[in-house]
Order: C-alpha cells, then structure tokens, then sequence
C-alpha cells in the first residue's frame, strides 16, 4: 500500500488509489473510485464508485463525494459540504439512470457546509463560501456567496480577494505571487508572472 489507510477507514477492493493519499477515521472510499496523489480524505468522507479525484485533494470532514461528481487536482471540499446527484430525487422512484455530472476545475475552494446541486462545473479556482447553495456553472476564479449563490467578487490562486470589478476591464497584481489577472468583460484570467 502506498497510502495511509486509519484502522477505522474502510477501502473497498478495486479502489484506486495515489501514493502519499491519507484516508482517516471511518471514511469508506468504493470500489471503482479513482483517486490521485497526495489526496486527504478526513473523518466519515465518503467516496461513490464512480468518481474520479485528481491529486492534492483536500476532502475535508463529513463531505459525501457521490456517483457523477469530478474532482480535478488541487480541490478544496470544506467541512460538511454537500454534493449531489440527482435533481429531483424521490424516496418511491428509482432514477440511478439520470444522475447528472458535476465537475469542480482545478483549485477551486468550497466552503463548510456549502451546497453543489448536480449537473454544474465549477471553474478554475472559483471560491464557493460558507452555507452557499450553487445552482448554475461558476465561472474561473469567481467568488459565490449566498442562497441562491450569486458572484460578488473574484479569488486569487493564492486565495485571496482580486480587486477587481465583477464586469468591464482592468488589471490586478497578486502581491503573494506576482501573477496579473486581467478582466475582460465577464471574465477574468491569470497571466502567470514572467
């Protein structure tokens, strides 16, 4: 094995797995579940079969990753954040055939106790804060807050607040790592330092 796995975790066989990986207190990671490197799953995560994780992925307590949902590197899932699955679920009818994907980009950020409904991407190092309910596609770097959540701002890679205007033109440089991010309409883009 070349991760750590707590007594109390249990990994089903057939689960992938990444070097250097830490599966703590009585998380359960399935069978056909596909996890990268350096990846940190805390007490009582659940990961679904089919799920992908891509490295450096920190999932932190009590988050329940289902069928359908897409991690790629560098993801952040805070404490209690809810993923989900199904649109309309009903206890009486049966709808494992319609669940739809959710897919969270590299380095994007979720916030404790936040709620991703199904079938939306989160972008490139968008911020989901605190208690927000996400129910459409976020842009990269955008920051969401509220219910339903709206964007009120841009997020650094760094993790920090652009200061920038959601719309129009403009250019902000990172004081933590010198990279510029340039808005352009709705849009903002990172130009890594030279």
């Amino acid at each position: 094995m070349n991760y750590f796995k707590h007594e109390t975790a249990i990994v089903d066989e057939g689960a992938q797995i990444g070097e250097g990986t830490k599966v703590w207190h009585w998380a359960h990671i399935s069978s056909l579940a596909v996890i990268g490197k350096k990846c940190s799953f805390g007490q009582n995560v659940y990961v679904g079969n089919k799920v992908t994780i891509g490295d450096n992925c920190k999932v932190q307590n009590n988050v329940s990753i289902y069928d359908n949902v897409y991690l790629e590197d560098d993801v952040f899932c805070g404490p209690s954040m809810v993923f989900t699955n199904v649109i309309n679920p009903r206890s009486g009818v049966i709808r494992k055939d319609e669940y739809r994907n959710t897919v969270v980009k590299r380095g994007a950020t979720i916030g404790a106790n936040a709620t991703i409904v199904c079938g939306v991407t989160l972008g490139e190092y968008s911020f989901v804060a605190a208690g927000a309910v996400v129910t459409k596609d976020v842009k990269a770097f955008a920051l969401m807050a509220g219910v339903p959540a709206r964007q009120i701002g841009w997020m650094s890679k760094f993790g920090e607040r652009v200061a920038l205007p959601l719309r129009g033109s403009g250019e902000y440089q990172c004081p933590n790592t010198g990279d510029i991010y340039r808005l352009s309409g709705d849009l903002l883009i990172c130009l890594p330092k030279k």
